[in-house]
């Protein structure tokens, strides 16, 4: 896709009509070793860019958002003090866990539903998706990667995500999955705790993480060579505030857990060595 220069475009995004791209909640605790990441918490559209030809019906269903995902992630970020930083529109606009350019970045159909508003698109009306949603989203991570760095705390970075119970027809036996990639120590950790609890845990299921399917750990938890895990959780556990808030208190007593086997296998970041 040819690059267009970002100054060149209209904001797509209206002041005052649409909201920010990017919400942060939480943080209370300064200590938390945890940052929350949730690249599929919302299902906003911009006003300019309509209802993109799909109905509310649709775009309540999976295809718009990661359903349930937002009242976990805000849980676990009370519970353990950690910072949480939510995509706030739908990823039928814009995926922000693809890179920019990837076939399923701005998808013209999903799970069978077309989205006429994405066929066809120009590299420019892209690129002003990239601009106003996509990179606001992933410059506020790596912000707060860096200040953490520069301050010497170490981070484990913990993706949010949700799963549907059926797919083409198919039962996913799963409460949840734990997928990684180049380093799968943490998430290994994690998956024997929620095992040792009884739940049927996928290695790398529902989906696999690799380096061209994903974008949010490849880039901000291998590349920086921090700790990390992508959790999936299957939404029909998570659909109303109780099972959420279930979710919620059972990654906020199971992640440091979790923390601290890997200090017990790995050693301590050799960051947070310095700092003590």
């Amino acid at each position: 896709m040819p690059s267009v220069a970002y100054s060149e475009m209209p904001p797509l995004l209206a002041a005052g009509v649409d909201p920010e791209a990017v919400n942060v909640v939480g943080g209370t605790d300064p200590t938390s070793p945890f940052l929350l990441v949730s690249d599929h918490a919302g299902r906003t559209i911009p006003q300019a860019l309509g209802d993109l030809g799909v109905s509310a019906e649709e775009r309540a269903r999976h295809i718009g958002w990661d359903i349930g995902i937002d009242g976990v992630g805000r849980r676990l970020a009370e519970k353990t003090g950690a910072l949480l930083i939510e995509q706030a529109y739908s990823r039928l606009v814009i995926d922000c866990n693809r890179a920019p350019g990837h076939p399923t970045a701005i998808v013209t159909a999903s799970d069978g539903t077309p989205v006429p508003a994405n066929a066809d698109i120009s590299a420019q009306d892209a690129a002003a998706r990239t601009c106003a949603i996509f990179e606001p989203y992933h410059v506020r991570i790596g912000q707060e990667l860096d200040r953490r760095e520069a301050d010497g705390r170490e981070t484990f970075l913990i993706a949010l995500h949700s799963f549907t119970p059926i797919m083409r027809g198919i039962k996913r036996p799963w409460h949840c999955g734990i997928l990684h990639n180049h380093d799968p120590q943490f998430g290994h950790l994690l998956m024997e705790l929620l095992r040792e609890e009884g739940f049927t845990v996928g290695d790398n299921e529902p989906y696999e993480l690799t380096d061209t399917s994903d974008y949010t750990i490849p880039v901000h938890g291998e590349r920086r060579k921090i700790p990390h895990v992508e959790i999936e959780i299957r939404q029909d556990l998570i659909p109303g505030w109780e099972g959420q808030e279930e979710w919620g208190d059972r990654l906020a007593r199971l992640l440091p857990q979790a923390v601290a086997h890997y200090h017990a296998r790995y050693g301590r970041h050799p960051d947070e060595e310095t700092s003590q």
